[in-house]
Parts: C-alpha cells; sequence; structure tokens
C-alpha cells in the first residue's frame, strides 16, 4: 500500500493535480498511510473503535504549530472518552521521523504522531498549511477542514482564541448536527509538496542563483542560535520550506521592512527587488533545483563572539531566570539589574541579551535611580526588538549613563507551545575615544487618548518642538495589537512641511528603527515634530483584544501606547570628553577635580 501512496503521489505531481481545487468537503477519503514513530506503515483503520478523526498537519518548525500543541492536546483529552482520535501528521520536507519523535516528547503530546514523507494525507484533504485540521467522520468522509481557533497566527497573536472553530466542528458533528461553519481559513506555514511542480526551462538554481539572495537578505537572522525559527543556510534547508519562502518574498512579508518607500531613505532597508522576488519565485516552480552545490557562496561571517556589539566591558545579568508558560499571555516582566554605576559613564554599545532568544518578543532599557517607578521618557538607553539590532555608536558618540543609576529592562515574553525560561542579561561597551556628541532623543507621544469601541480608524497626534539644531539619526514607532499606521512629519520654522516617515501598515511583531544615512537630514532649532497614529478597534483587527472596549493609555499589550521616538545629535556640540576606555568615566583634570 505504501509503494502505491507514493506512486500515486507522483502521479498528482506529474498530471499538475497539486495546483487542482481541494476535494469538497463530503468528500470520502480512502486509503491514507504514513509511518509512525517506530518505522512502521499504519493507517487509520489502525484505529478501530475511533468514531471521528482529527487529523493535525504540521511541521517540527511551523512556529504557529508549535504554539497550537498545548491547545489540540487539550482538545485530545477533551474528545478521546467520546471516540475522536487526534493524529498530527508531519509533513516537514527536512523532518526524520527521530525528529517527529522528539518534537512529540519535548512537547508532551500523548496523541499519536505520523510521518507522511510524500504529502499524499494533505492532498486528499486539501490541507495546504500547517497546523491545519481536517476532521473525518467515522466512515472517513471529510465534515471540517481550517484552522484549530484564531489566537495564533503567523503574523502575530492575539490574547483570546476567538471562536473555538474545531471544537464546535467536533461537537457538531457528534450530536447528529451538520457542522455549521465547516470550512475556515488557516493562517499558517505552507506546506512544500515533494515534487508537486513541473520543472520550468532552464530554471535558477540554488547554488548559483538562490543562495547569494539568502546571504544577502535572511541568513542574518536565519541561523543557528537566534530568534528566527528555522536555519536557511543550507539547500536542503531552503528547499524544505520553499513554498512558505515564495509566499512571504511575494507578498513583502519578509524581509520585514514597513517603512513606505515613498518618504525617506534608510539605511537598514531590507526590501529585495523585483528580480530578486522573480528568482525565487522561478525556482521554487521550477522544480527547486540544486545547481552546483559546491560552488554554493559561503554563507556571511558573522562575529565569533555571541554578542553584536563585541565582546562587553560590563555584562549584568538577572539573579534568576523567568519561567515562561506553555501557553496564553505574560504580562509585562521587570528586572532591575544589581549594579549601580560608580559614576558618570560614557559607552558606545548596548546590548540586551536572552538566554532564550526564542521568548522574547521585545525588550527596552533605562537608567534609574534606585526604588523610582519605571519611565522611558527621560532616560532610554536601548531595546532589543524582532529583527532589530543593538545600540552601536561611531566614534566620538556616545551615551550617558549618570552617576548613582541602575538599568532597568522592561520584558514582554511570548509562549511557544511548551514550559521555556530565560535569564536575561546586558551587555555594555564603553567609549574608547574621546567623546565629542552626545547621543539625544524626543520621544513624542501622547498618553490621554481614548479609542471608542469598534472605531476602525481612530486619529491620535502628538507633536514635540526641537530646542537645538538637530542632525537625525534614527526613528522608531511603538504601538501595540490597536496600532494601525503612524507617520513622522518635520514642520520647519520657515512654514514647510517634510515628511520624514510613514509606516503604513505598523506591525507590533516587528518594530524596526528606521536608520537615516550620517547627515543626511538636518533640523533647524525650533522644528516641530509631528506623529500622526492611527488605531484599529474594530471587529475586522485579527489581534484586537476587545472591540467593544474603550482603550486608553497603558504598558499591557491589551492596552495602547502611541510612541514616537526621534533619535539625533547637535551638530554644534563639541564636548571633548576625555574618557577612561577601561570605565567608561570622564578622566577629569586636576582643577575639576578639585572643583
Amino acid at each position: 500500500m505504501m509503494r502505491c501512496v507514493v506512486l500515486f503521489a507522483v502521479l498528482i505531481a506529474a498530471l499538475g493535480i497539486a495546483s487542482a481545487a481541494p476535494p469538497a468537503l463530503g468528500t470520502q477519503v480512502k486509503d491514507l498511510e504514513f509511518k509512525d514513530i517506530r518505522y512502521v506503515s499504519r493507517s487509520l483503520d489502525d484505529f478501530s473503535d475511533a468514531k471521528a478523526f482529527v487529523l493535525v498537519f504540521m511541521t517540527n518548525t511551523c512556529p504557529v504549530a508549535q504554539r497550537y500543541m498545548p491547545v489540540l492536546e487539550a482538545l485530545h483529552t477533551e474528545f478521546r472518552e467520546r471516540g475522536v482520535q487526534f493524529v498530527g501528521v508531519n509533513v516537514g520536507p527536512g523532518d526524520s521521523i527521530m525528529d517527529v519523535a522528539q518534537f512529540a516528547a519535548d512537547y508532551g503530546i500523548t496523541f499519536p504522531i505520523v510521518k507522511d514523507a510524500e504529502a499524499y494525507s494533505a492532498h486528499a484533504t486539501g490541507a495546504e498549511r500547517t497546523p491545519e485540521v481536517a476532521v473525518l467522520d467515522v466512515d472517513h468522509v471529510l465534515r471540517y477542514r481550517g484552522r484549530v481557533d484564531s489566537q495564533y497566527r503567523v503574523s502575530g497573536v492575539q490574547p483570546t482564541q476567538g471562536r473555538q472553530d474545531l471544537r464546535e466542528a467536533l461537537l457538531e458533528m457528534l450530536d447528529g448536527k451538520d457542522v455549521s461553519v465547516a470550512e475556515t481559513p488557516v493562517e499558517g506555514c505552507l506546506i512544500t509538496f515533494p515534487g508537486d511542480d513541473a520543472p520550468a526551462a532552464n530554471p535558477p538554481t540554488f547554488a548559483e542563483d538562490v543562495a547569494p539572495i539568502l546571504n544577502r537578505h535572511c541568513v542574518e537572522c536565519h541561523r543557528p542560535d537566534t530568534a528566527a525559527p528555522f536555519s536557511l543556510l543550507t539547500f536542503e534547508q531552503a528547499s524544505g520550506k520553499a513554498r512558505m519562502i515564495e509566499e512571504v518574498v511575494h507578498e513583502g512579508r519578509m524581509p520585514p521592512w514597513y517603512a513606505h518607500p515613498g518618504v525617506g531613505t534608510f539605511t537598514n532597508e531590507r526590501r529585495l527587488t523585483s528580480a530578486e522576488k522573480q528568482i525565487i519565485s522561478r525556482w521554487v516552480n521550477g522544480g527547486r533545483p540544486p545547481g552546483d552545490l559546491a560552488k554554493s557562496p559561503q554563507p556571511p561571517e558573522f562575529p565569533a563572539s555571541q554578542w553584536a556589539i563585541g565582546e562587553p566591558d560590563l555584562i549584568l545579568t538577572a539573579k534568576q531566570p523567568f519561567p515562561i508558560p506553555a501557553t496564553g499571555y505574560v504580562p509585562y516582566q521587570y528586572v532591575t539589574f544589581d549594579y549601580i554605576f560608580p559614576e558618570d559613564t560614557w559607552v558606545q554599545g548596548i546590548e540586551i541579551m536572552p538566554s532564550n532568544p526564542r521568548v522574547l518578543h521585545h525588550c527596552n532599557m533605562i537608567y534609574m535611580l534606585p526604588g523610582e517607578k519605571y519611565d522611558q521618557s527621560t532616560n532610554f538607553l536601548t531595546g532589543k526588538v524582532p529583527g532589530g539590532g543593538p545600540a552601536m555608536l561611531k566614534a566620538g558618540e556616545g551615551m550617558l549613563i549618570p552617576k548613582g543609576s541602575v538599568a532597568t529592562v522592561q520584558i514582554h515574553y511570548v509562549t511557544t507551545g511548551k514550559p521555556e525560561e530565560d535569564t536575561i542579561s546586558a551587555g555594555f561597551r564603553y567609549a574608547k575615544t574621546p567623546i565629542t556628541k552626545r547621543i539625544r532623543y524626543k520621544i513624542i507621544n501622547n498618553d490621554s487618548f481614548a479609542i471608542p469601541p469598534h472605531a476602525p480608524l481612530h486619529k491620535v497626534v502628538a507633536e514635540g518642538t526641537l530646542d537645538r539644531d538637530a542632525t537625525m539619526l534614527a526613528m522608531f514607532t511603538h504601538m501595540h495589537l490597536r496600532g494601525r499606521d503612524m507617520t513622522f512629519i518635520a514642520h520647519l520654522p520657515d512654514g514647510k512641511a517634510q515628511p520624514l516617515l510613514s509606516v503604513p501598515n505598523y506591525s507590533f511583531d516587528w518594530q524596526l528603527t528606521y536608520y537615516l544615512e550620517p547627515g543626511a537630514v538636518k533640523l533647524p532649532k525650533g522644528t516641530r515634530i509631528e506623529c500622526i497614529g492611527h488605531f484599529d478597534n474594530s471587529v475586522f483587527n485579527p489581534f484586537n483584544p476587545d472591540p467593544g472596549a474603550t482603550v486608553r493609555e497603558g504598558a499591557q499589550t491589551f492596552e495602547e501606547m502611541m510612541y514616537g521616538f526621534f533619535f539625533y545629535i547637535d551638530e554644534s556640540e563639541t564636548l571633548n570628553i576625555q574618557v577612561d576606555p577601561a570605565t567608561g568615566q570622564e578622566i577629569k583634570t586636576v582643577a575639576q577635580a578639585a572643583s
């Protein structure tokens, strides 16, 4: 039977049936076979007492599938006494049977997980993504196809499950009713079907065409020991994720970049060209040929140190790890490091380092006096955000941490589907050369707004005026789950308006810093910086915690914030502060010390 399944899958590819419409609901699905973790061929007939089946399509590296494992385990526990058999069907090209078994052990999954190397079961049920589910009745008739619920998505997480689509479908089916919502959209990772494309004439190859693009734009994050969910350093890794790569590249979702190209020019722009997108698409749809892998370019070299700023002069670490549950929403956590800066200290690099990058969504650091309340409006130092880098300044520039201060971080942790823990650290690199200019910033925020219930486009405006001539360095936007867009506009003293940045589709999961070319934008004293933000409190916002709530300013993500960060230097400033490179402290003259 397994040989027949494989031959049938090959026939599907050869005839181009993979792109045909999925089987209709009500179709009887026959002859599904898989390998279990003991390498034994199995089928649904092995579950002789089952009254219904839930096939959960999954891969080990899909972050959405990972997050849903505890939810699916709970549903399995709820429904197994009523004769419902859950089966996890792994369709990941790069996931071995041993990998599948380890995944089940790591996540504590009690229902069977099997391997379908040819993804025939996904073809037969019409599944296209992970973790899509297909519900079959006792006669193997397809009764439901779609998502588990709407809480976890590729593009983010909402605090509640919303409608529990899979659970509702099972309850209705077991009660002898028609499934009222029999098909739902799934936002997850696209399944890459083996041999699902007819080779095109002279398609690009991985070695000569695709690997250089991945090296330029992707592997900075998609490599081992980073927050990215999988690596793209090798042909096997990229080929196994080919369909998902094509989709996110085509949509512009990856590499992550949210500044509109019509406003401003930024040095860290990650946007792929149309030609690069076409190469990836042609490679995927042309059969994913490897080419001569011996000619593949070597991936870029990354620092041997785990610290992007270089080996720090000072490392501060939390006293104990913080436990993160398997599921749910984790409120902001605050950690104050046990170190008081003995003197005014000048730093040129600051980096936040989690011990477990997978669980850290973002983190902000400030300096404050011991016992003070956390307030980043006047003493912000740096942050760590998805897709962003650490604070790294050029020679002559520095950030000042005042004498007597402590460093405190505000941390937003996320769940991954299994219990985790993290110990947060921070590294500081002292200034090694005299400081001529201090890095300054202005937070342009509004904390007195009230977003009405169900408002789809609620406008909030904030502004701040420059008290000196400023050379711009960077901008950063911060909103929460209802944030929709934000625009920076400079209103010059002569009455002219200069757009600086437009983020039209703000993403809470990708809060990027937008860096300008040094010296490219200079604004005179008296310039008014206006930030205009819009918030979507409607039911159409998939991440909205409660469309019926009136939403005000607050630190937790179910509340809202409207912050525009504006980083700059004073071009006329010439400090000439001599710094001890071993401590970052100012070297004072005899006269200064005496005074």
